[in-house]
């Protein structure tokens, strides 16, 4: 499972060994300003839509990019039986590759509740 480390103006995400194979990726940094929504899900797996570059194990699993003909593109690393953190990005200031990024996580809920008040805070 991925692991997300929140500083004051970055959330940093690593993936797994199995997580990288299918995602393409060891890490991810997005700056705290580029987060819209952070929200905590019970069912992030239902979230990852449209076309995909990935792994998918229904109901089960999801890992990889969705999103790759149209639509949000969607970074996921998404499981069944845990919470999910939901993030919408600003694409362009996330560096320009994701709309959003769906991670399972079972601190989900207090990690969006720290970045939605580390966005308030933001001028």
């Amino acid at each position: 499972m991925a692991s997300v480390t929140l500083t004051a103006d970055l959330i940093d995400v690593r993936f797994t060994a199995t997580e990288r194979l299918w995602i393409g990726r060891e890490r991810i940094a997005v700056p705290i300003a580029a987060v819209r929504q952070a929200a905590c899900v019970d069912r992030p797996l239902s979230l990852a839509r449209g076309a995909r570059r990935g792994y998918v194990v229904s109901g089960f699993i999801k890992l990889g990019i969705w999103g790759i003909f149209g639509g949000p593109r969607q970074l996921v690393s998404a499981r069944r039986g845990n919470p999910g953190l939901h993030l919408v990005l600003d694409r362009a200031a996330a560096g320009g590759e994701f709309d959003e990024i769906v991670l399972s996580d079972p601190a989900a809920p207090a990690l969006a509740q720290a970045i939605r008040q580390a966005t308030a805070v933001r001028p």
